[in-house]
């Protein structure tokens, strides 16, 4: 079985794919309070982390660990808005960066981009660690490629 990160492309179509993902974040105004200013490592990691996930290199994990992505979201308070624009913006962006269109790869991304956007804004509200969502490592996306 190929991997979803092989079908997409690799690091270079999912760096491509981040890139125009990350400027629709910043120009929306929906989303511009959680995104205010255009950080220089943004893009890298968000390509980190969608390559681990969908069975690339684990560097996120790596240089980075899932604890930096907790933090990051801590107290942000995602509204349903956002989260719901969030999996829109990145659904978008994936014609644009010539990802591939098969019915299986789509689905797989947006169950993949509904579920991050769903456990970030769980530890966005999250007052206690305890009220944290439980994953606590990349999770690896798998697929129906048939």
């Amino acid at each position: 079985m190929v991997s979803l990160y092989e079908h997409a492309g690799g690091d270079d179509a999912l760096h491509r794919l981040e890139e125009i993902f990350y400027a629709k974040l910043l120009a929306d105004p929906v989303l511009k309070p959680l995104f205010p200013v255009r950080r220089p490592d943004h893009v890298k990691h968000l390509t980190w982390f969608t390559a681990e996930s969908f069975g690339g290199p684990d560097r996120f994990t790596r240089e980075l660990g899932f604890a930096y992505l907790v933090r990051e979201h801590r107290h942000l308070n995602i509204t349903d808005e956002q989260r719901q624009r969030f999996v829109d913006l990145y659904m978008e962006s994936l014609d644009e960066a010539g990802l591939p269109d098969d019915k299986a790869f789509r689905e797989a991304f947006r169950s993949h981009a509904e579920f991050g956007a769903m456990v970030a804004q769980h530890n966005s509200r999250a007052q206690t660690e305890n009220d944290l969502h439980p994953l606590r490592e990349v999770p690896r996306w798998t697929w129906n490629d048939d």
